[in-house]
This record gives C-alpha cells, structure tokens and sequence, in this order.
C-alpha cells in the first residue's frame, strides 16, 4: 500500500480523486480480478516489486549520510535490516519504539535550572525543560535544599510536568524541604500540569491565575513579613 500511495503521486495523482481511483482499482482487483492475477509469473511480479523499491527508496538519503544525526541513522538501518529480515509492519513498530526511546534520552539531558534570590530572600528556580522519567534524577540534583532559605517557589514556565514519575519526583522533593523546614510553591503551572498534580495538592500550595507573572504565590510570605515588621 505505501509502494502504490508513493507510485500513484510520482505518476501525477494529487488529488482526492486519484487515491479514491486507486483504492476502487485494488477491490476491483481483489474481488473480481484475482483468478487472472493469479496467472501472472512471480518471477514478473518479482521485477515489478523491484521496480516498486526502486521508485520508493529515499536514495537521496545518501547525500546527507554525514549531516544525519547517529541516533537518525542507527534507526534508518534498523529499520531496512529489519524490513529485509521480517516485514514492514514489524520494521516500523521497532523503528517508533527506538525512535521514542532515543527522543526521551535526548530530552533528559536538556533539563535545566536558573536560581535567583529576590529581594525578599526569596529562592526561585526557574525550570527549562519537559519534567518525565527520563530527567527526574538531573532535576532532582538542581535542587539545594540544606542552604536554601525558608521559601522556595519553583517556576514551571518553561517546563511541563509530564507524567506519574513527574509527580512522585515533585511530591518527594516537597517532603524533603518540609522536613527542613522549609517552604515550597510551583508556579506557572499549565491546565494539564494542573491535572497531573492533584496529588500533590495536600503537600503542596498550588497557585495558578490568569496573570503571566502569578504574584500570588509569593503574596502571602511578603504581607506576613511586613506585619511582622509592624509589629
């Protein structure tokens, strides 16, 4: 099927009415025409099934064998081995499987953290990139809890809480910091963030508004101060 798609739009077909051509040729073919394709020699069908694979390989893959990224070529190969081994259906499951694992392993690496303290004595870190299995242990090496000062926010502005690992990561490392004493608020967290972190709402305060910069989370801590000023 992917051999006639690609031969059918190298032949001119462009639009809806050719593939709908094509696919009512095939059942034409397959329930009425199947006793005199049957008469047809495999070893005629095996030269235009060559044909096929000439008309469809990518040969311009050749030219950029040395720009491709090495993970981009090792899945390029496996996946011909495996297409000449077994068959296409298992080639290209294999080819996503290793395609996802090597996009996870890349995106774990990228995870980053940007550490100011306001003038309020205040910690902020400021999180860049996507929080999942694959990177809780660099997040987690980011995090300074015996020197920070009592309130911590952590910024998810440019970060995205992704999964369950996610959430038991940001539930331990807000255990960890009540232990010491200490505070911590996320902020800039996205509607589906939201709903991954409900379990850590009992631990945690939550604060999400309309306003880009969510002041209120750190509302609260400076109108305590300035009473205690006062006093």
């Amino acid at each position: 099927m992917i051999g006639q798609s690609i031969i059918n739009i190298k032949s001119g077909g462009r639009g809806r009415l050719s593939g709908v051509t094509a696919a009512l040729a095939l059942l034409f073919f397959i329930l009425f025409g199947s006793r005199y394709i049957e008469q047809i020699p495999i070893a005629a069908l095996v030269g235009v099934m060559f044909m096929v694979v000439i008309g469809t390989f990518a040969w311009s893959t050749f030219r950029i064998w040395n720009k491709v990224p090495k993970s981009d070529l090792m899945v390029i190969v496996l996946v011909t081995a495996l297409t000449v081994l077994f068959d296409l259906a298992i080639a290209v499951f294999a080819g996503v499987i290793v395609s996802s694992l090597v996009f996870a392993w890349e995106n774990a690496k990228r995870i980053r953290a940007r550490k100011h303290i306001d003038e309020y004595g205040v910690k902020h870190y400021e999180i860049y990139g996507p929080l999942f299995f694959g990177s809780i242990e660099l997040f987690n090496s980011k995090f300074d809890i015996q020197n920070d000062p009592k309130e911590v926010i952590i910024d998810f502005k440019e970060s995205r809480i992704t999964d369950q690992s996610a959430i038991e990561c940001i539930n331990k490392l807000t255990e960890r910091y009540l232990k010491n004493g200490k505070n911590i608020h996320l902020r800039h967290l996205s509607p589906d963030c939201i709903k991954l972190i409900k379990k850590a709402e009992k631990i945690c305060e939550v604060n999400v508004l309309e306003d880009p910069d969510y002041f209120v989370a750190i509302d609260n801590f400076r109108k305590t101060q300035e009473v205690l000023l006062v006093d």
